[in-house]
């Protein structure tokens, strides 16, 4: 990953995973200010729903969510709601990343962890302030282009690829964990074969117009699950998920 000369703290956390931007696009999206009273709102949300993982609600305070909505959203971006980011896809709301994070962090405190729809990219910053080894895969040319520069900007030493990640990264696996940020029609079979021992994936799993949230575990060749709460999340397209022709 390539270095940024004339760099500007912008926001970070209580260890050394700073994030930081350029001069240029950096100084203009700086415009925009810190927002941290915003963040501390969301955060007092996210307690009153039930999340009360303290490094979790760090997390949320720390990566700076108004720097990942495009710009004319920007307003909104501490809401909690989904906001459109191009390309027919959306930034989900923060409850939703924030439970997703919790069934992760309570089964897999650490390790490697595969991110499935990288989307904006705030998913994986709060994985990486977390602590995790992140790969995440986006198949969306335009969306993985404007990720790949954000991290670029943010200096955020994440493992990135574009492709289909239904297929996974055999290269990289085994992970300790799969994250999957978009409604999956079934068991993401060839997912599941690329988790460690003990490792979790989590995937929304259900019809186009809503998904039980699914967190499958690894035992040997065995495989258990747990059923949560229903969201409603974009189609997760590839060879082992949704067609463009099912919409």
């Amino acid at each position: 990953m390539s270095r940024i000369s004339g760099r500007q703290i912008l926001f970070f956390g209580n260890d050394e995973r700073k994030m930081w931007f350029g001069t240029g696009e950096g100084k203009r999206m700086q415009h925009d200010g810190d927002r941290a009273q915003e963040r501390r709102e969301m955060v007092e949300q996210l307690m009153r729903y039930g999340i009360g993982d303290p490094a979790i609600l760090e997390a949320f305070l720390t990566v700076r969510r108004h720097l990942f909505v495009e710009e004319q959203y920007r307003s909104l971006a501490y809401h909690d709601c989904a906001l459109p980011i191009g390309f027919g896809q959306t930034i989900s709301q923060p409850f939703t990343v924030a439970s997703m994070t919790l069934l992760l962090k309570e089964r897999c405190p650490s390790g490697k962890v595969l991110e499935i729809g990288t989307g904006s990219g705030y998913q994986t910053a709060i994985l990486h302030v977390l602590g995790y080894r992140v790969c995440t895969i986006e198949r969306i040319a335009g969306l993985y282009q404007e990720a790949d520069r954000r991290f670029e900007l943010l200096e955020i030493p994440v493992q990135r690829r574009f492709g289909d990640g239904t297929l996974g990264w055999p290269d990289q696996a085994p992970f300790d964990a799969i994250i999957v940020t978009a409604a999956a029609p079934h068991e993401p079979r060839t997912l599941m074969s690329q988790l460690a021992e003990g490792g979790v994936l989590i995937v929304p799993l259900g019809d186009l117009g809503s998904q039980q949230m699914t967190v499958i575990c690894r035992k040997g060749e065995c495989f258990e699950h747990e059923l949560f709460q229903h969201f409603a999340f974009v189609p997760l397209y590839g060879r082992e998920g949704w067609s463009e022709s099912d919409e």
